[in-house]
């Protein structure tokens, strides 16, 4: 999947199914079997009272690109697997003041994760680390966050 199709299939995704995502208006900067990073801009929408990205923002971000990375491999499987997302922790390093970027870097491990799942039918887990970052304004890290990522062979 590209990143021009990736996008359309993102918001179309939000647009049918989830309106929070297509309010956020994200698109997919990079997706590949090792790592994905997507981008949330900075706007009206996404901004809190302080002009800073809203955490619920922040939430959208760190689920579509655990969740689209997944997809990429989930798709590829016979069966019908489920992904869903167990919980959700996030440490907020700076405000971010600027369109964020959110990459999550484990495609190897997700791809063993699906696999797994296939082979045995079983509930399987892993913690994604999703990164974000504001690169217009600066290189380190504005907020780091993990989340559970829980799939199983649907019956």
């Amino acid at each position: 999947m590209d990143e021009i199709k990736g996008t359309a299939l993102v918001r179309l995704l939000g647009l049918a199914k989830i309106p929070m995502i297509f309010y956020c208006r994200p698109s997919v900067m990079n997706i590949n079997d090792e790592e994905m990073t997507l981008k949330i801009p900075l706007t009206r929408r996404t901004k809190n009272h302080v002009g800073s990205f809203y955490f619920g923002a922040f939430a959208v971000g760190a689920d579509l690109t655990g969740g689209l990375l997944a997809m990429r491999f989930i798709q590829k499987q016979k069966q019908k697997i489920v992904p869903i997302f167990k919980d959700f922790k996030a440490d907020f390093l700076k405000l971010a003041k600027g369109d964020v970027h959110f990459t999550c870097r484990q495609g190897a491990e997700i791809k063993a994760l699906v696999e797994e799942a296939a082979r045995t039918g079983e509930r399987q887990n892993i913690p994604l680390k999703i990164t974000a970052s504001v690169p217009s304004i600066e290189i380190d890290p504005v907020a780091e966050m993990v989340i559970t990522l829980s799939i199983k062979v649907k019956e």
